[in-house]
């Protein structure tokens, strides 16, 4: 049963609006004020809120206000109550990121109406999507059902081709743009004074690719190279802003689609700096592993990568490297045959000593 809190000074309204929302078989909470009805919201996280904007003590704006600065609370669809239609008055509650408004007086379909819609573009956005093309395409879709984001248009989410070897972009370049791998395999790398590469990432079908500094608005701290024929998803800045900036729900679920490997990725780059090159390179085929196979729980999966860029992985010299694959091989953990390795044995990979 969905939770639905309604914070309304006027008794009368405030008991009708409840009895027509709990005969559709909702579950409602009421709030006399604004004061009270932040602390339920903060205490219950319920599914959808309905507040009236004039009231006394805190009125609507600034219970949005107060719940949309509150990571728990922010995501939530929040509806107006207003006997006001002023075009400023809709204007500030949509720019505080207000879903939609009721205008009294309202009849009981106008208002389950609402509801409804707004439940159901919720469960929507929360349920997320397959991270294909289509699964974007489904997402971007959906967001452009919410307010404010009508200018998100589909034709400038364009699906592009790119060839082994081409660059994706430099680093020290301005991003312009968000890209989504739909299929096909990319790195991205730092290089040193001396043009050593360092792979900072190996990103498959289903992953956003630089996002981080398009946020912060800095130039690219990396490059990134297409290692076979792929499809590219390019998100336009400006269509990628309108995600992050025009509605709650939207910009949450879309910070958590791009932030899905966020910690998994400083993990590994710590381990990668401190441990032993023998650990180093068992970590990497792990991680090449996981990343291009999916596999992280039997032996017997092959990897393809040149040597050049497992170095670039280990931060070590190819030689290195192709000394302690051989290393490898001899304790017959992995099986090669030119840039096919097999891992025979990822249970002691994992288990290397540093």
């Amino acid at each position: 049963m969905k939770k639905i809190l309604l914070i309304e000074d006027n008794n009368e309204i405030r008991e009708n609006i409840a009895e027509i929302l709990t005969l559709a078989n909702y579950e409602i909470l009421e709030a006399e004020n604004g004061k009270v009805g932040v602390d339920l919201a903060k205490r219950e996280l319920p599914d959808l809120i309905i507040c009236d904007i004039m009231m006394p003590q805190l009125d609507g704006y600034g219970v949005l206000r107060m719940l949309g600065g509150n990571t728990t609370t922010a995501s939530i669809p929040f509806i107006f109550l207003t006997a006001k239609s002023e075009k400023e008055d809709f204007r500030k509650g949509m720019n505080l990121g207000a879903d939609d408004y009721l205008i009294k007086p309202f009849d009981d379909l106008e208002l389950l109406d609402a509801v409804e819609m707004r439940l159901k573009k919720s469960d929507n956005l929360k349920s997320g999507f397959q991270k294909s093309a289509e699964g974007l395409n489904d997402f971007l879709q959906e967001a452009k059902g919410q307010e404010n984001l009508e200018k998100l248009t589909s034709d400038k989410q364009k699906l592009q081709h790119f060839k082994k070897k081409q660059t994706l972009f430099l680093e020290g370049n301005y991003p312009n743009a968000l890209y989504f791998l739909s299929k096909g395999k990319v790195k991205t790398y730092k290089s040193n004074e001396e043009g050593r590469e360092y792979i900072t990432n190996l990103y498959k079908a289903g992953d956003f690719i630089g996002y981080l500094d398009l946020i912060e608005d800095k130039t690219y701290r990396e490059s990134a190279v297409v290692m076979e024929d792929s499809e590219i998803f390019v998100i336009s800045k400006e269509d990628f802003f309108l995600l992050l900036h025009n509605n709650r729900l939207v910009a949450n679920q879309f910070i958590k689609i791009l932030s899905d490997n966020l910690a998994e990725r400083e993990d590994r780059l710590l381990k990668l700096a401190y441990n032993s090159v023998r650990k180093r390179v068992a970590e990497a085929l792990l991680f090449v592993e996981k990343q291009y196979t999916g596999n992280t729980q039997n032996s017997g999966s092959e990897v393809s990568i040149s040597r050049e860029d497992l170095a670039s992985i280990v931060g070590a010299s190819k030689e290195t490297v192709i000394r302690t694959l051989a290393d490898f091989k001899d304790e017959n953990l992995i099986k090669s045959q030119g840039s096919k390795i097999t891992i025979i044995n990822s249970d002691k990979l994992k288990k290397m000593r540093n």
